[in-house]
């Protein structure tokens, strides 16, 4: 059954919802109060506080079609099924159903729904440790669904557990996770004697994983089971697109087709899938792809975070189509984002094409220069050394590809293990330099972070109450040890205003007033006067918190995903530690409870 992408996409969705299940909007790729993360790398992560016990506002049964985007297989991209950006179809439990329903309804959906052929579906299942006793639930399911018994495969925590951590043994205490079940396609070739599912030869693919979250990491290392089970599915839209038409290169399906295709005529080349520019007008295609998508959520090219992640997608882009035709320029660039905006009217049916144009053909500017200036260097250059060839990519970006071109035609060899030594050297540097920049953020969910997370929402509070309505949050990052709050402001705080903000939040503090939440519209939230200022990545119903009478005098009414205390006299005595300008017109603060 031939069926395009969108579609597959539409059949799921709507497939779930006739099972009771409630569509949810997707979660942007920059996850907003999440610091333990650059992206969304998959539809469970916005949804952590529910899969521990929170109620979700739309309730236990939900779907939705997430886009996401993971950086540890970027230099996988090339091949035949490795991207960055990607769609994960995802289906929820919140403590509802198990894995009887969840294996039957996931079997019905690729069989009945796409017409997948089931003598094509491998299934994987957990084989247990000492802890956790072998998945047989899970085997007996498959077997009464009439999958062969040779087509199921056990295999060990590397394979089929999840948590955030990995395996069980390196989850902290208060992580959850669970045992999965993986659904693969077999391709039937290439194939080789031992050949199973989660080979590497290219027979099979993983199309689904359904994640059985049932346990939580005790103090004493122990695990111990949830009162609520939940169900956690993911599948790769291209993945499944890629099953439906039986096509082994995923560079072929309809979402990338038209990007190759582009490059074809820009380029001169064609696309064959066995050689090497195929790899480099499949990385360009990925690339773009993604940047795409992170300039829609408001990432421009920057040397930190997110906006270093873009730069390095766009000048690796140009850096192949360079290698190919030097003159492929920023305009060719602008063409082949408008393919990808014109594939995707779902996303970007109401976006400015002109202005994500504009940043993309401005980076590859920039980096044309940069290349210009690094060949400049190069012709000085005597004897070209792997030392030489990281100075120019550290100065410059100027890729190591382009180098060693330039060494070639002047017969000499660049010492790649020289290079890849400084590389390394350099990466240890920056990444002891950023230690800690990743922990913390409302991933965690310990008694002082959710303090301290509350006493964000009385920060803010008190500095419209201090400093005027202008104020509005602009991002905050938590920790155990401190909360840090951006918010629109033009200069640094006065002594006064400190101590006025700090009497405030004690003041409410000392009150010992409860906090309580409550669910509803956004339209009402609004109404009501609760503060909401990422209206745009809401769903249609909201939780709102109120420090005080929700009906009366309070003191904070704020949207927000949670947790919270149920009372501010948990929080405990805050002081204003630190305030900085971080941009126009943003001052940031950091505020304590040690």
């Amino acid at each position: 059954m031939k069926l395009t992408s969108s579609e597959i996409r539409e059949k799921y969705l709507k497939f779930f919802e006739n099972k009771k299940h409630v569509r949810i909007s997707p979660a942007p790729l920059v996850l907003e109060g999440d610091a333990t993360t650059l992206f969304t790398s998959a539809g469970m992560q916005p949804l952590i506080p529910y899969l521990k016990g929170e109620s979700h506002p739309d309730g236990k049964r939900l779907c939705d079609s997430q886009p996401s985007l993971r950086l540890q297989d970027i230099e996988e991209v090339g091949d035949n099924r490795h991207t960055t950006f990607f769609e994960m179809l995802g289906n929820w439990s919140l403590g509802d159903y198990f894995k009887k329903e969840q294996l039957g309804w996931v079997l019905e959906f690729f069989t009945e729904e796409l017409g997948l052929s089931k003598d094509k579906l491998w299934v994987s299942v957990f084989e247990g440790t000492k802890e956790v006793s072998r998945d047989n639930e899970s085997y007996n399911r498959w077997i009464e669904l009439g999958i062969p018994k040779e087509k199921i495969h056990f295999y060990g925590v590397d394979k089929n557990w999840w948590s955030r951590s990995g395996a069980p043994d390196r989850m902290p205490a208060g992580e959850i996770g669970g045992p999965d079940s993986e659904i693969f396609y077999d391709f039937g070739t290439p194939t080789h004697e031992g050949c199973h599912p989660n080979c590497d030869c290219g027979r099979f693919l993983e199309i689904g994983n359904s994640v059985f979250i049932q346990y939580e990491k005790q103090k004493d290392g122990s695990l111990k089971e949830l009162p609520q089970k939940n169900v956690d599915f993911g599948g790769g839209l291209e993945r499944i697109a890629m099953a439906v038409n039986d096509e082994p290169d995923m560079f072929n399906i309809d979402l990338f087709s038209p990007i190759i295709n582009q490059l074809e005529k820009q380029l001169g080349v064609k696309y064959d899938s066995n050689d090497e520019v195929a790899k480099s007008l499949r990385i360009v295609a990925d690339h773009i792809r993604a940047a795409t998508f992170l300039i829609t959520d408001g990432v421009r090219p920057d040397n930190k975070l997110q906006g270093y992640v873009l730069r390095r997608l766009l000048r690796r882009s140009a850096t192949k189509t360079y290698l190919i035709n030097k003159g492929f320029d920023s305009q060719d660039f602008r063409s082949l984002v408008r393919v990808v905006l014109n594939r995707y009217p779902e996303y970007f049916g109401s976006v400015d094409g002109d202005e994500i144009e504009k940043v993309v053909s401005g980076e590859i500017l920039k980096f044309r220069w940069k290349i210009e200036k690094g060949f400049k260097d190069i012709e000085k250059q005597i004897i070209i050394t792997g030392e030489f060839a990281f100075d120019l990519y550290q100065s410059y970006g100027f890729p190591l590809e382009l180098t060693e071109e330039i060494a070639k035609d002047k017969g000499q060899e660049i010492d790649r293990e020289i290079f890849k030594k400084e590389f390394e050297r350099h990466k240890e540097l920056s990444r002891t330099a950023s230690a800690g920049m990743f922990k913390g953020g409302l991933a965690e969910s310990g008694e002082d972070v959710i303090k301290l997370h509350t006493a964000t929402h009385l920060l803010h509070a008190s500095l419209r109450k201090v400093l005027g309505e202008h104020v509005s949050q602009k991002g905050s990052n938590i920790t155990a040890e401190r909360l840090r709050f951006d918010f629109s402001h033009t200069q640094k705080l006065t002594d006064d205003e400190i101590k006025r903000v700090e009497d405030l939040i004690n003041g409410a503090i000392d009150a010992k007033l409860p906090v309580s939440c409550e669910t509803k519209s956004l339209d009402e939230a609004i109404k009501e006067g609760a503060l909401h200022f990422f209206a745009e990545k809401y769903g249609e119903k909201v939780k709102v918190y109120t420090v005080g009478d929700p009906e009366g005098e309070y003191f904070s009414k704020e949207v927000c995903g949670g947790p919270h205390v149920d009372n501010t006299s948990s929080i405990g005595r805050v002081r204003i530690i630190k305030q900085e300008k971080v941009g126009a017109g943003v001052m940031r603060i950091y505020v304590t409870n040690k």
